[in-house]
C-alpha cells in the first residue's frame, strides 16, 4: 500500500509538470493546427537561463535566502522564454501560416534542433546541478513520504492551470482566442487582430514552460541541454491523451500520464520477474500514446481544432 501511495503521489507531482508543458501544444494546436515541436526545447530555455541566473546571484552572494534566488531565476527565465517564442512564431512559423502542413511541421522540428544546438553551445554538454538551497521538509502520508517541494509543485501548477482556465473563458483575450480557434476568418471580420492572438498564444505558452522547465530542474536536481526533448515527447502525448486542441484535455491528460508513468515504474519489476527495471519508465508515456491513437484518435475529452473558412 505504501508503494501505491509513494507512486501515486510521484506521478501527480510529474503530471502536473507535464500538464503544465502540454497546455503550450494544445493552445498552438487549438489555433494553428501546428504542432509545435521547439516547445520541449523552450522548456529546457527555461530551465537553463533559470539556473545561469541562480548560479550568478549566489556567486555573487552565497547567503542569499534560496526562495528568492530561485524566485529571481524564474523572474528572468519567463520573459526571456516568452521573448524566444515571439521571435519563433514571428520568423519561423507566421511567413509559414499558408503553406502546406508539412512546412511549418518541418520548420518546428529544425528550429527545436537549433536551439538544442545553441543550448549546448553556451551551456556545454555537462549536466547542471540544481543548488541544494530550497527548503527541504518531509512529511508522511499513509506511510509514504512527501516533500515541501512535491507539494509546492503541485499547488504552483494547479494554481497556474485554473489562472489559465480563467483567462481563457473569461477575459477578452480569452474570448479572442476562443474566436480565432473557431475561424479565423470570421475573428477577423469582427475585429480580431488574430496575428496579436496567435503570439499572445506562444507568449502565455512559453510562460507555462519556462516555469515548467524550473520545476522540473529542481525535482530531479539537474538540467541539461537535451531535457526539452523527453519532456516535450511525453507533454505532447498527454495533450493527445487528454485530446489534442482542448485545454482541459491537456491539464486531464498530463496528470493521467504522470501518474500511469510512476504506476509502471513502481510495478513493472513485479509484472516482468525483475527482468525490466524502473529505468523502463518512458516506456509508457509513448505506448498510451500508441494505444491512445489506435482506439481513441481525438483524445479522452475530445479533440478541437480550429474550423476551415
Amino acid at each position: 500500500m505504501e508503494i501505491f501511495v509513494q507512486q501515486l503521489i510521484n506521478g501527480l507531482v510529474l503530471g502536473s509538470i507535464y500538464a503544465l508543458v502540454a497546455l503550450g501544444y494544445t493552445m498552438v494546436y487549438g489555433i494553428l493546427e501546428l504542432i509545435n515541436f521547439a516547445h520541449g526545447e523552450v522548456t529546457m530555455m527555461g530551465a537553463m537561463v533559470a539556473l545561469t541566473v541562480i548560479g550568478l546571484l549566489l556567486g555573487l552572494n552565497p547567503e542569499l535566502p534560496g526562495l528568492l534566488v530561485v524566485l529571481a531565476g524564474v523572474l528572468i527565465a519567463v520573459p526571456a522564454c516568452m521573448l524566444l517564442a515571439f521571435a519563433i512564431e514571428k520568423v519561423a512559423y507566421r511567413p509559414l501560416r499558408r503553406a502546406p502542413r508539412l512546412a511549418p511541421l518541418i520548420t518546428a522540428i529544425g528550429v527545436s534542433i537549433v536551439l538544442q544546438n545553441a543550448a549546448m553551445l553556451i551551456w556545454g554538454r555537462q549536466y547542471i546541478s540544481f543548488p541544494q538551497i530550497l527548503p527541504q521538509m518531509s512529511f508522511t502520508v499513509l506511510g509514504a513520504h512527501v516533500t515541501s517541494l512535491q507539494i509546492f509543485i503541485v499547488l504552483l501548477c494547479m494554481t497556474m492551470m485554473a489562472g489559465l482556465w480563467w483567462l481563457v473563458q473569461k477575459t477578452r483575450l480569452g474570448r479572442a482566442m476562443r474566436a480565432t480557434a473557431q475561424s479565423k476568418e470570421v475573428a477577423m471580420l469582427m475585429g480580431v487582430d488574430i496575428d496579436r492572438v496567435i503570439s499572445a498564444t506562444f507568449v502565455i505558452g512559453a510562460a507555462l514552460a519556462a516555469i515548467a522547465g524550473v520545476l522540473v530542474s529542481a525535482y530531479y536536481g539537474l538540467a541539461h541541454y537535451y531535457m526539452g526533448f523527453m519532456l516535450g515527447l511525453k507533454a505532447f502525448s498527454a495533450a493527445v491523451l487528454g485530446g489534442i486542441g482542448n485545454i482541459a484535455g491537456a491539464m486531464l491528460g498530463g496528470l493521467l500520464l504522470g501518474i500511469i508513468e510512476a504506476l509502471g515504474a513502481g510495478y513493472i519489476g513485479d509484472f516482468t520477474g525483475g527482468f525490466l527495471g524502473s529505468h523502463y519508465q518512458d516506456v509508457f508515456a509513448f505506448f498510451v500514446l500508441i494505444l491512445v491513437l489506435v482506439f481513441r484518435p481525438s483524445g479522452l475529452l475530445g479533440e478541437r481544432v480550429a474550423s476551415r473558412a
